[in-house]
């Protein structure tokens, strides 16, 4: 069943393009994901341009800031699912996971942010990140849902 959230999955630097196979396989995952809310992904320039988009955003509820970031909380698919599924059910209109410049986020934007969150202490790639992100983003819809794609081990 379609929420009404929007998610986006968004990221600082330039734009990938068609041949970039992470970017591929990302949207494999959000297509996924479609059938349970609406979902896209952005790329901006600069930290201030993805905090100047935020703002726009605003809605009925403000939109809800996920920083992807080593120092942030690490949670299991099923934390992550749970954690996912109360923004659903309180009404949140705009979900936003964002994967930050390479130097890091701004104290600013670490401010900012609802939940800063962490994919585990090893550093990624960027474009291996939002692949990531994106197919848990997915897993936790399929642990909502009771989709057999999630086994729990």
């Amino acid at each position: 069943m379609l929420s009404s959230m929007n998610l986006t999955l968004a990221h600082i630097g330039a734009r990938t393009g068609s041949k970039d196979e992470f970017d591929a396989l990302t949207a494999v995952y959000l297509e996924r994901c479609s059938g349970f809310a609406r979902c896209k992904a952005e790329a901006f320039r600069t930290e201030e341009a993805l905090l100047d988009w935020l703002k726009r955003l605003e809605g009925r509820t403000p939109a809800v800031a996920v920083l992807l970031d080593s120092r942030g909380r690490q949670m299991t698919s099923e934390a992550f699912a749970a954690w996912l599924g109360a923004r659903r059910d309180e009404g949140t209109q705009q979900i936003v996971f964002a994967i930050g410049p390479a130097s890091g986020w701004s104290d600013a934007a670490r401010v900012r942010a609802q939940l800063l969150l962490s994919l585990g202490p090893m550093t990624l790639a960027h474009s291996l990140a939002r692949l990531v992100m994106a197919e848990q983003i997915y897993r936790a819809y399929a642990i909502l849902t009771g989709h057999p794609y999630h086994v729990g081990h």
